[in-house]
């Protein structure tokens, strides 16, 4: 683990494999940490650099964060201090809609999408939120982690994985997890900012996933100009551990179709 010291936190993250193509960078979801990304570390770490942050208030990430676009402008602060000018940026959940935030703010610095069991649209009642917040902070992580876990991976996953998911959950700063909550509730409605996207994208929801269902992955995927859609058969809200072969595979695609535009663009640059 690395860290990184910001006017608002100390981010921890992890950065693992060779600089040697466009660098992936992994946002988790809520209420998460880094440690949900290790297939994928493991795995996309041999052949690319890959970066995943414990994002404010989660993990070894202190602290509470003070409104939404916070976590995108943390995000922009880590690509500068590793001295990576674009990235592709894969976000589940949560961390999905960073990942539209961050490419909606910062777009020269996103190379590729991958939006995981997400969606764009805006909080249909901003306060169901604010009192899943109220609640964090009044009983714990303990009573929600223990009645979602088995929305956020079915009940046929393995069992290493439902206790890894749920002693990330159990494990997460409540003040943290509550003050994301609040900033999450506020945050814009981004479909109509999909069309703009013209990076390489790629939307991957579980079939069994029933808090982003299927039809807020096709949104995201026809929104999209250049989008795939990957339905993962069984999964629910974490089809990366849950199926991570399948969800690796998704994100190599993407990771080529980047290192296909990229190369174009240099041999434009080159002849031109």
């Amino acid at each position: 683990m690395q860290t990184l010291e910001l006017d608002s936190t100390t981010l921890a993250f992890d950065d693992v494999g060779p600089d040697v193509a466009t660098p992936l960078l992994l946002v988790h979801g809520h209420p998460f940490d880094r440690t949900m990304w290790h297939p994928q570390l493991a795995r996309l770490g041999e052949s690319h650099r890959v970066i995943a942050p414990d994002l404010h208030g989660y993990g070894a990430s202190p602290g509470a964060v003070a409104h939404w676009s916070a976590f995108a402008d943390e995000l922009a602060g880590l690509l500068d201090a590793l001295r990576i000018e674009r990235a592709v940026v894969a976000g589940l959940s949560m961390g999905g809609q960073i990942a539209l935030d961050l490419q909606w703010r910062y777009p020269s610095r996103v190379a590729g999408l991958l939006l995981a069991d997400t969606t764009a649209a805006a909080e249909p009642d901003p306060s169901v939120r604010r009192a899943a917040a109220d609640r964090l902070l009044r009983e714990g992580m303990d009573p929600y982690a223990v009645e979602s876990l088995y929305g956020m991976v079915s009940p046929n996953s393995p069992a290493r994985v439902a206790e890894h998911v749920l002693a990330m959950m159990r494990g997460t700063d409540p003040v943290g997890a509550a003050a994301a909550q609040r900033a999450r509730a506020d945050r814009p409605d981004y479909r109509a900012s999909l069309a703009a996207i013209t990076v390489p994208a790629t939307v991957v929801v579980g079939t069994a996933d029933r808090f982003t269902p299927i039809s807020d992955a096709q949104v995201l995927a026809a929104g999209i100009p250049d989008a795939e859609l990957v339905v993962i058969e069984g999964a629910a809200h974490m089809p990366n551990l849950e199926q991570p072969a399948v969800f690796d595979a998704a994100l190599e695609r993407l990771l080529s179709r980047v290192a296909a535009v990229e190369n174009d663009v240099v041999m434009i640059e080159r002849a031109c």
